[in-house]
């Protein structure tokens, strides 16, 4: 097998690596040339295994990566979410990557450190041996297995509460659909929990929430305002995001909006709209993830 082959056959696994570190796709794909640029030149003679190689290149590049992207978040305007993908049926059916990749646990990474970030994703997501871990992050062995114990109670602590079942997620986002369309208030207020968040990115370059809205009766009152111009204008079509039913907004033909929800116990806690047309790219065809 040659490097490109080798390269090609891993690809879709160091692209999710990069993602879940991430949570742009842009920049995911920023990583994987640099990846190949720097496994072009690699005597595979040398190499016993070419995933852990390939892996450990991925993420000392998405770690370096990481460090710019939370210095430029920093300056971004309003909330910051993670870029949505169109995703394919295969990655909803493995309940794992789609959790992993899932709106609400990247949301959770973000409140982790670089290395922590790594160490949890690679461990827990991918299964890597905390010595494979140590020699991607440049750490101990020890050190890993201590960041990883730090960073599981981190996300355990703020990670989305029960298991939902695809076809309740399908059923609430359906009602979700329906009481968009119609605006009506009581319906959006029925299908909402009473803490849900809505989360809107524009990145200063379209129009969105400024800050979270908390609580089932504001976001219900701001989703009806909208409403009107939804149903003169645009169409809402329900599509697989990050492994999970969404929908997506388009107006004129054109993506407007990607609403991505987290239901918990039959009702929507989370709304995660992303309007930023910069991180819009990944949704007119699907993106391979696999683990």
């Amino acid at each position: 097998m040659t490097n490109t082959e080798s390269f090609v056959a891993h690809r879709n696994l160091l692209f999710t690596v990069a993602y879940e570190m991430l949570g742009s796709a842009a920049d995911a794909e920023d990583v994987l040339q640099e990846t190949w640029l720097r496994w072009v030149g690699v005597d595979l003679g040398t190499v016993q295994d070419q995933r852990a190689y390939l892996v450990r290149i991925t993420t000392r590049q998405a770690l370096m990566r990481l460090r710019t992207l939370r210095r430029r978040k920093e300056s971004y305007v309003g909330p910051w979410l993670p870029e949505p993908l169109l995703t394919a049926p295969d990655v909803a059916e493995d309940v794992e990557l789609a959790d992993s990749v899932s709106m609400a646990m990247l949301l959770v990474l973000e409140t982790l450190g670089p290395t922590e970030r790594a160490v949890f994703v690679l461990r827990e997501v991918f299964g890597l041996e905390y010595d494979e871990i140590a020699e991607a992050v440049g750490k101990s062995q020890a050190a890993v297995r201590q960041i990883a114990h730090r960073a599981r109670d981190h996300v355990a602590a703020r990670r989305p509460r029960g298991t939902v079942t695809a076809a309740q997620t399908r059923a609430a986002l359906a009602a979700f659909q329906r009481a968009v369309e119609t605006g009506e208030l009581q319906q959006l207020l029925d299908i909402l929990a009473p803490d849900v968040v809505l989360l809107g990115d524009g990145g200063g370059v379209v129009k969105a929430v400024p800050v979270p809205i908390e609580g089932a009766a504001k976001v219900a009152r701001i989703l009806a305002a909208g409403a009107g111009r939804m149903a003169a204008e645009g169409i809402l079509e329900p599509v697989e995001v990050n492994g999970h039913p969404a929908l997506v907004l388009r107006i004129g033909g054109r993506i407007d909006t990607v609403l991505a929800l987290h239901v918990e116990d039959g009702r929507i806690a989370g709304v995660y709209a992303v309007r930023n047309p910069e991180k819009l790219a990944f949704i007119g065809g699907e993106t391979a993830l696999s683990r």
